[in-house]
């Protein structure tokens, strides 16, 4: 019994002492992108030059040790160098005006506003996930397991989920990976931050402008905002179940587990007196999530973080996928919606359809995981309407929502409409 105590500390030790090694590979937090061919930013006149070479970032380089310990991920990728457009905002689609500065914790950003009243969104690729470091983590030394998480995103998902979005018939915010250089319009405001910095360009998720193909459109919403319509006219607001459903087992498809309620915004089609809300999904940070490793391992188990969940070629816990936003907007939805919605993908994205979405990332960088992903995509397709009857029933054993919505909480609306959109007081 001694011999076999011994022999579990042993392997303890052993553990944390491989976890400390990994972890002090680096101790950045933060890091820009790295530009090929260029030493003295501060004096490059980029007005020069209509493209640059750039790598996402260097901070998620690592040896053999730290991909056994914190997973391959997606570091190739993030330290790849790929070709992409310099962008000035004074002259960006006649003009830009910077409306206010956006963004989460992790992702810094710029809300822009053009000549013609389109809102845009600069989102930076780089994360900052510094303040998500738990004080003990920082105490311990292992902040870089946190930190370096964010290789298990890809760079360029957004670009590619678009894509898909496209073949899948699913409304997107048209992504563009740029490059912003520090430039007179951003002022001694924003140039440090925004400055030399590698950005997603793409539409707002809101506004007061259509730049979307539907017409008759009233406006594009956030979620408050379409309560707050809801609550104004209870009677003749609606969202399009079919479309919402097909949206979220789009997302089940390419493993973007980060869905809740301010990743959304709505399409308001206007017709007499009556509204029809169309999902928009936004922020595509997190889809194809290849979180790998040892450590993350353990950290992303179903009981440890449900949310957290990687992509796989199968979905191995659908509970943690299931959001309250898909409890209010689809409680009481017929089951034959979501396997009517599962078979649609499955028709649109055929093999071809999800090999030609792979041609909007450069070369080398499909070449580095176009095969993975295509797999698990493949796979996951397959088995949508087995998912897609699991995703309804969850929904339906769920409670109405007690408390509102992320992103609501500072709006009165009835506590019916709290509950779920088509409640009644």
């Amino acid at each position: 019994m001694k011999k076999l105590l011994w022999l579990v500390f042993i392997l303890i030790i052993g553990f944390i002492t491989l976890v400390y090694f990994s972890v002090s590979s680096t101790d950045k937090e933060f890091e820009t992108v790295t530009i090929q061919d260029f030493d003295d930013l501060e004096n490059i006149d980029f007005r020069r030059y209509d493209s640059v070479e750039v790598a996402a970032s260097s901070l998620y380089k690592a040896n053999e040790l730290k991909n056994i310990m914190q997973g391959a991920n997606y570091r190739e990728a993030w330290i790849s160098p790929i070709k992409v457009p310099v962008l000035f905002l004074d002259s960006l689609y006649g003009g830009m005006k910077i409306v206010k500065e956006g963004g989460g914790t992790q992702t810094h950003s710029l809300r822009l506003k053009d000549k013609n009243g389109f809102l845009y969104s600069l989102r930076s690729v780089n994360k900052d996930p510094s303040t998500h470091v738990p004080e003990w983590a920082r105490n311990l030394g292992l902040k870089n397991i946190v930190i370096d998480a964010i290789s298990a995103s890809h760079p360029y998902g957004a670009i590619l989920a678009a894509s898909l979005s496209e073949k899948a018939g699913i409304l997107h915010t048209h992504p563009k990976v740029v490059f912003v250089p520090k430039q007179e319009f951003l002022g001694k405001q924003y140039n440090e931050k925004y400055g030399n910095r590698l950005f997603l360009l793409e539409y707002e998720t809101e506004g007061k402008e259509n730049w979307t193909d539907y017409k008759n459109v009233y406006q594009i919403l956030d979620t408050k905002n379409l309560q707050e319509l809801k609550e104004e006219n209870p009677k003749k607001v609606s969202i399009d179940k079919n479309a919402f459903v097909r949206a979220r087992l789009f997302d089940m498809l390419i493993g973007d587990w980060d869905r809740h309620t301010k990743q959304w915004g709505w399409v308001v089609q206007k017709e007499d007196k009556n509204f029809k809300a169309i999902p928009l999904a936004g922020d595509r940070d997190n889809a194809f999530f290849n979180l790998g490793g040892v450590i993350p391992g353990i950290i992303s188990n179903k009981n440890i973080e449900p949310k957290v969940r990687p992509f796989e070629k199968e979905i191995e816990h659908m509970p943690g996928l299931v959001y309250p936003n898909d409890i209010y907007f689809l409680t009481n939805t017929p089951v034959k919606i979501f396997t009517t919605e599962a078979k649609n993908l499955q028709n649109l994205l055929t093999d071809e359809a999800i090999a030609n979405s792979f041609k909007v990332w450069p070369k080398n960088i499909a070449k580095q995981s176009s095969k993975e992903i295509t797999g698990k995509i493949k796979s996951r397709r397959d088995n949508l309407v087995e998912y897609a009857k699991e995703f309804h029933r969850i929904i339906t054993e769920r409670e109405l929502l007690n408390k509102p919505l992320k992103g609501s909480e500072d709006i009165k609306i009835s506590p019916g409409l709290m509950k779920c959109f088509e409640c009644s007081n």
